[in-house]
């Protein structure tokens, strides 16, 4: 989306706790729907002129319709850089002016925010602390979640009804990766080490199994759905990547790795979806181009064991790696040219596998600084401060879950909080669904989902929240449906 569309949208989310306080429903389906006439509007390539026009103008008659909005000073200084380097559920879509400046070497889009996670940092607790106590964030992200997610408390807000669908295609063999598609409700897939991934539709009901993906000779370790949600990268034990279709589930390419090695994990640069980082049982991390099917010169880097995680920041500068011997690399990627650059190592604890790693750039209004969750076979979920623009990593807390053995996935939840405190969400081996309150000092559990049979795998939120995937070791997957307020 256009960066003047966007601000349309941050003003219209600013505003929408004003309208009809009795009925925040109505103003979540309100700002969605925006969202939505906001991406078809950008589409039409209207001139930039005119984009403006219409931004002050909208500007305009919503401060004469309620009022003009509290302390606007210093706060829409900043709005544009942390909606920049904070991609949230509302728009991850292309973050630039349509200008042909904004485009690196070779045709490969460069990241338009500057600023290092120290500055991000800083930037965040301006804002912060120029509030009065007790006051919203006034970023147009915390602002847009605010909307999304009603007028709740946190507990409230991940309060879950029970099963909406059990999923159990994958029976008996267990589904490492569950993914809903990017900024869709209803899309979901899911990999199996049976050599198969499905996509899945949830509406209309009953929810369906739309394709079933079939070409790897072996378990598929991991995929990712591409930005704009039309590809998946699949990577496989049986040493290839595979590109697919998500339209008609066709296999698109190809790929096999350069080392002959079982691939383990994999995710798409955030800004160049042309550019996949895969990791292997060789120990190598590679950038690979899907269009042309070839390692990216210069683009790969060595680690200390089999590469079991990786991880963009937001405007995908910076990727981490983690491996099966405990360590965690930091890498400085070259948005024009593929290149990867080691940069700082953090050993988490020696022989503890590295299965999961999640990239937040800021996480509430008390969690201000950009952070990492990790999982490592330590019967610990680790929340770490990103605390430079190496990616150097400093352990801010933890959080007591089971992980001994199984490859266990956690996430941040998706909607930025607006308010103190703010929600993570990891699978376990003890057969449940946890949820973690990263600010609250004493019992930071806030909710607990029963129903696998199985260890739990991995976790998925869709873009509003309201529905929420999990998988097993078993080859169940459960999609919960959140409590409606």
């Amino acid at each position: 989306m256009a960066a003047v569309w966007q601000q349309v949208l941050a003003v219209d989310a600013r505003y929408n706790a004003y309208r009809t306080p009795t009925f925040p429903q109505f103003r979540t389906q309100y700002i969605r729907r925006r969202s939505q006439l906001l991406r078809e509007n950008a589409k039409a390539g209207h001139p930039p002129a005119l984009r403006r026009q219409y931004l002050r103008l909208r500007s305009q008659l919503l401060g004469q319709r309620y009022g003009p909005l509290s302390e606007p000073g210093s706060a829409r200084a900043y709005s544009n850089s942390i909606i920049r380097s904070s991609r949230t559920t509302l728009d991850r879509m292309e973050d630039f002016e349509d200008d042909p400046r904004a485009l690196g070497a070779r045709g490969h889009r460069r990241s338009v925010s500057r600023g290092s996670y120290q500055l991000q940092a800083q930037m965040n607790r301006a804002v912060y602390e120029d509030r009065p106590p007790g006051s919203v964030v006034p970023t147009s992200a915390a602002e847009a979640s605010r909307a999304m997610a009603g007028d709740t408390s946190l507990s409230e807000n991940y309060a879950f009804a029970g099963m909406y669908h059990v999923f159990d295609q994958h029976v008996d063999e267990a589904v490492p990766r569950v993914r809903f598609a990017n900024d869709d409700r209803h899309r979901l897939a899911c990999c199996s080490l049976d050599g198969s991934i499905s996509l899945c539709q949830l509406v209309p009901a009953p929810p369906t199994v739309l394709h079933v993906l079939r070409g790897h000779t072996r378990g598929v370790s991991d995929f990712a759905w591409s930005l704009s949600n039309d590809i998946l990268v699949s990577t496989s034990l049986d040493a290839t990547m595979r590109i697919w279709a998500s339209e008609d589930g066709r296999c698109i390419r190809e790929i096999p790795d350069p080392d002959s090695a079982e691939l383990l994990c994999c995710t798409f640069q955030p800004v160049n979806n042309n550019l996949t980082v895969v990791g292997n049982a060789k120990q190598n991390v590679h950038v690979m181009n899907i269009s042309t099917g070839k390692k990216v010169k210069g683009g790969s880097s060595k680690l200390t064991g089999r590469v079991l995680a990786l991880s963009f920041d937001a405007p995908g500068r910076l990727l981490w790696a983690g491996d099966d011997r405990g360590s965690i690399f930091s890498f400085l990627f070259d948005m024009a040219t593929g290149k990867l650059t080691k940069a700082k190592r953090l050993v988490v604890h020696e022989g503890s596998p590295v299965t999961s790693i999640s990239a937040r750039s800021w996480v509430s209004r008390e969690a201000r600084d950009p952070s990492l969750l990790i999982n490592a076979c330590l019967n610990k979920l680790l929340l770490y401060r990103v605390v430079d623009n190496e990616g150097t990593l400093q352990l801010k807390r933890s959080f007591p879950i089971e992980q001994s053995s199984h490859p266990v996935r956690s996430i941040f939840c998706p909607l930025m909080s607006f308010r103190q405190g703010a929600c993570v969400v990891t699978g376990s081996e003890d057969m449940c669904v946890h949820f973690f309150d990263v600010e609250r000092a004493a019992k930071a559990a806030v909710n607990k989902l029963q129903g696998h049979s199985a260890p739990v795998l991995d976790v998925s939120f869709n873009c509003d929240e309201s529905l929420l995937a999990s998988s097993d070791a078993s080859g169940m997957v459960i999609v919960w449906r959140r409590e409606q307020k």
